[in-house]
């Protein structure tokens, strides 16, 4: 990015709002931590799901302020919080969106109870401090602080804290979507999927997720005489099992860009090392890419995956007695597809791979994610890449998810989601730190530099001109 262009970038939201006021940020920071912690409090853990307490708590802080909200919900012990501030329609609204839900929790293996939001260290312990309550929380702040700066709107900025992420969207925004997207349209939408990489305490760059890989369930079963285990068959299905589970498993589908993962490799390889940069710039090189490949599936499985719709055998289920040889065994595939993969043919190529018409393959029952992604040429990206530049001074590369988020269905439906995060040290996963950890954390100076970064994204997306 040229000095004159990141300039202009971080002057957008400042000259929006230099004629506005600015919010007392000692107090907000004070308020967000109570209200973090509150949230990180609540049991909402999913399954079972009950997002119902944080749901009212949301209500009533909103309410208190003045905003509209209400509670949408097809189970009433799992609502999702809707509230809305009204521009002046001269521009589409914008959804700013995360979940209340989180991963369950063995919590013998936390050092700190899992729903304490411990303060220690100058971090925050708790199951969902990354994944979602961090969203949640400056999503919140930026409402309230909206309303109380009586900031003038060019565009609706609709909150929206969703139920059953974590695996019952049918509660959460699969309900939105089909029974209440007038409600949530917008042009644009801010969510989870990102964050702000930090090595050594350092910020290296800042991820924004822009489209994600579409998760199916590929089931292969194989059948074979059933038999005596003392007479070794050669139609044992359990072998012949393996050898397709082992096919699929060497096999590498194509390998295939989009508009978000060759921006992200071109990007990367301008902030790293010569031997990393070849091979990010090899990527992109059709003549070039395959030994980068290999290297990235030994080295940087992450960067594999971006790179094919992909496959990982992780279920076996074969046999039910040491001497008796069955006759049929069957395995379950996470196939992650890119978002513009066609299926059925794709299905061909698995069963080309395996080559034993004794094997069978079909897709089985997934909570699966429709296709969409969000482009790069837009004023939100812009406002993001503005905002990523005024307050953590490093590039934006947009990003491919190699998991779901709910933003998938936003985008099928035509709405721009931007996955966005705080910083996060990158050695935080490896350490048990992680979101879906036993040790989920998070800074908290990062969690207030997070707020800030949202609402200048917010303010430059929404708010009137001045």
């Amino acid at each position: 990015m040229s000095g004159l262009v990141a300039l202009l970038l971080s002057l957008g939201s400042s000259a929006v709002w230099a004629q506005l006021g600015e919010p007392d940020w000692n107090a907000v920071e004070e308020e967000t931590l109570r209200h973090f912690r509150t949230l990180l409090q609540f049991d909402t853990s999913d399954p079972p799901g009950r997002e119902l307490p944080a749901a009212q708590y949301l209500e009533e802080v909103l309410s208190e302020a003045g905003i509209a909200v209400q509670l949408l919900a097809n189970n009433p012990e799992r609502p999702n919080v809707l509230a809305r501030l009204e521009g002046d329609g001269s521009k589409e609204p914008l959804l700013i969106m995360a979940h209340t839900d989180v991963v369950n929790v063995d919590p013998e293996k936390w050092i700190f109870p899992p729903f304490s939001a411990t303060v220690d260290g100058g971090y925050v312990y708790g199951r969902g401090a990354v994944d979602d309550k961090d969203n949640l929380a400056a999503a919140l702040m930026v409402m309230l602080e909206l309303k109380r700066q009586n900031v003038p709107l060019a565009r609706d900025v609709i909150f929206l804290a969703e139920s059953g992420e974590e695996g019952a969207t049918e509660v959460g925004i699969e309900f939105l979507v089909n029974e209440h997207f007038e409600q949530i349209e917008a042009e644009f939408c801010l969510a989870e999927g990102g964050s702000v990489a930090r090595v050594n305490r350092e910020v290296q760059y800042a991820g924004v997720q822009t489209v994600e890989k579409i998760p199916y369930r590929v089931e292969l079963v194989a059948t074979g005489v059933a038999g005596h285990g003392s007479v070794p068959l050669q139609t044992n299905s359990v072998v012949r099992l393996a050898r397709a589970v082992a096919a699929v498993a060497d096999w590498r589908s194509p390998i295939r860009l989009n508009e978000t993962t060759a921006t992200y490799f071109e990007r990367l390889a301008t902030i790293s090392p010569p031997d990393a940069a070849e091979r990010y710039r090899d990527v992109l090189d059709p003549g070039r890419a395959s030994e980068a490949d290999a290297y990235f599936l030994a080295n940087e499985p992450r960067h594999a995956s971006m790179l094919r719709s992909s496959l990982s055998p992780n279920i076996f289920d074969a046999g039910y007695r040491i001497n008796v040889i069955p006759s049929e065994s069957s395995a379950s595939v996470d196939f992650r597809a890119l978002p513009d993969e066609n299926i059925p043919q794709f299905l061909d190529e698995i069963r080309r791979v395996i080559d034993d018409p004794a094997v069978a393959v079909s897709l089985g029952n997934r909570n699966t994610r429709p296709p969409g992604q969000a482009s790069l040429n837009t004023d939100a990206f812009r406002a993001i890449e503005a905002g990523v530049n005024q307050h953590y001074g490093v590039i934006t590369l947009p990003t491919m998810s190699t998991g779901a988020t709910d933003m998938a269905y936003l985008r099928n439906r035509g709405i721009q989601c931007y996955g966005i995060g705080p910083a996060i040290d990158r050695e935080d996963a490896a350490l048990g730190f992680g979101a879906h950890s036993d040790q989920e954390r998070i800074l908290i100076s990062e969690l207030h530099r997070f707020v800030r970064f949202n609402w200048d994204v917010v303010i430059d997306l929404a708010a009137k001109a001045q």
